[in-house]
C-alpha cells in the first residue's frame, strides 16, 4: 500500500453487531416463549391440582408440541420472507435488463432525493450503473432496502426457535424432574430464567440488564398468574 493510498484509507475507530442475521429474533422469542408459555401451562395444571407426575408429563408434551410449533411455523414465515424477496430481486434483475435508461434515471432521482446535486446524482448512477451485478445490488438495496446477498436462513431460524423454545420450556420442569410436588420451586427457577434470560436480551439490544429482567418477569409473572387461576377455578369446579 503507497503512503498516498494508505492517507486516503479512513480509519475505523468502531464495529456493528449483525443486525440483519436470522437467528436473533426467532431465538429470543423462542426462549421467552418457551419459559414462559411452559411455565404458565405448569402453574394452570398445579392450580388444577394434578400430581407431580401429571405435571411433568404435561410439561412434557408442552415442550415436544411449542418446539415443533415454533420451528414449523419459522421456517414457513422466513421462506416467505425469503421467496418474496427473490421474486422482487428477479423483477428489478428483468427491469435492469430491459430499462437500463430508466432504471439508471430512477437511480438518480433516488439520489436526488437524499441531497445530492442532479449532476452529481446523475454521474453516480451511471458509475453504479456500468456493472450489472453493482447495479442489481444498488437497486435491490436502495428500492427494497435488502441485502441481495444475506437474505434470512429459514434453516438457521427453524433451529435457533426449536433448541431456544425447548431450552425455555425445560426451566420450569427441573424442579418436577427432582420429584417436586408443588409449584413454588417451579415459580422461584422460573424467575430467575425470566430475569436472566431478558437481561441478557436486553444487554444485546443496548437496554440496561435490569430492563429487560424486570419486563419479561413482569410479563411471564402475569402470564402464569393468570393460567394458575384459570386451573385453581377449573379444578375447584371439577372436585
Amino acid at each position: 500500500m503507497t503512503a498516498e493510498v494508505a492517507e486516503r484509507t479512513p480509519e475505523i475507530h468502531h464495529s456493528h453487531r449483525d443486525v440483519t442475521g436470522g437467528w436473533l429474533r426467532p431465538a429470543t422469542f423462542g426462549v421467552m416463549d418457551g419459559l414462559v408459555s411452559n411455565f404458565a401451562l405448569v402453574a394452570g395444571v398445579v392450580g388444577g391440582g394434578a400430581s407431580g407426575k401429571i405435571v411433568l408429563m404435561t410439561g412434557l408434551a408442552g415442550l415436544v408440541a411449542g418446539a415443533c410449533s415454533m420451528a414449523s411455523g419459522e421456517f414457513t414465515s422466513v421462506s416467505s420472507q425469503t421467496e418474496l424477496m427473490q421474486a422482487e430481486i428477479a423483477v428489478e434483475k428483468r427491469e435492469l435488463e430491459i430499462h437500463p435508461a430508466e432504471e439508471e434515471r430512477e437511480l438518480a432521482m433516488m439520489y436526488e432525493a437524499k441531497g445530492l446535486r442532479p449532476e452529481l446524482a446523475a454521474e453516480v448512477a451511471r458509475e453504479l450503473t456500468q456493472d450489472p451485478a453493482v447495479a442489481l445490488d444498488t437497486h435491490v438495496r436502495e428500492e427494497l432496502g435488502v441485502d441481495p446477498n444475506d437474505l434470512p436462513s429459514p434453516w438457521i431460524a427453524a433451529g435457533s426457535s426449536f433448541v431456544a423454545f425447548a431450552i425455555g420450556a425445560l426451566i420450569p420442569l427441573i424442579p418436577f424432574v427432582f420429584g417436586a410436588s408443588s409449584v413454588l420451586p417451579a415459580l422461584l427457577l422460573s424467575a430467575v430464567g425470566l430475569i436472566v434470560t431478558g437481561g441478557i436480551v436486553g444487554k444485546i439490544t443496548a437496554r440496561p440488564f435490569w430492563y429487560g429482567g424486570g419486563r419479561q418477569l413482569l410479563l411471564g409473572g402475569l402470564s402464569a398468574a393468570v393460567t394458575f387461576a384459570i386451573g385453581l377455578a377449573v379444578g375447584t369446579g371439577l372436585s
